[in-house]
């Protein structure tokens, strides 16, 4: 999937957090985009994935020559800090629930034991530990049939163990999706294509 943002711009009351960008993501390519806290990644990010709409400019999305697609969040799947989980649930709850709205690349039991969960599989999220809940939304995107990944401070919360499995699952995933990942740790996307600096867009 290709996403095109052309002269895109997205400002909250009189402040722009960011104008004039225009921005060609191709498929199976991995961009960084980076920037000091509050220059707007994770906004652009939200833009991109259709949960923001930009204020000016256009985003177009083309899938297999399929231009101006309706819904592009079906083709998208995301992890962030600020998304919240249906803590009521169990671990194998949500991803069934999950799967029900996007397809699941493996089972959900797979999952869950590829992100090192399998043993909480059947425990409420609400007494999962920070570490585990991003984990969690980490398997949820990972694993989602969709051709387009974004991650938004992908190791939050992990320890060297789920950051190594964090780029275990980034391994697997490169060449293979359209890969956004905004972040100041070097580690997050040191293997990114090409780095998207939002001061360039003020």
């Amino acid at each position: 999937m290709k996403i095109s943002l052309q002269n895109a711009g997205k400002r909250f009351n009189r402040d722009w957090i960011f104008r004039s960008c225009s921005i060609n993501f191709l498929p199976n390519h991995s961009y960084a985009i980076t920037g000091p806290n509050g220059s707007g990644k994770s906004t652009l990010l939200q833009v991109v994935a259709g949960a923001t709409l930009h204020s000016e400019g256009k985003i177009i999305y083309t899938n297999n020559g399929q231009n101006s697609i309706s819904e592009p969040y079906q083709y998208i799947s995301i992890a962030a800090p600020y998304l919240e989980l249906v803590e009521e649930m169990t671990a194998t709850e949500m991803l069934q629930f999950h799967a029900a709205f996007k397809p699941l690349t493996k089972g959900v039991t797979e999952i869950l034991a590829a992100v090192q969960l399998e043993k909480s599989a059947s425990k409420q999220i609400r007494y999962f530990s920070s570490g585990m809940k991003q984990r969690l939304k980490l398997a949820q995107a990972f694993f989602s049939d969709a051709p387009v990944l974004l991650l938004d401070e992908p190791t939050t919360n992990l320890d060297n163990e789920g950051i190594a499995l964090y780029q275990y699952l980034i391994s697997q995933q490169l060449g293979k999706k359209l890969i956004l990942i905004s972040s100041n740790v070097e580690a997050e996307y040191e293997f990114c294509e090409e780095v998207v600096k939002m001061e360039s867009y003020k």
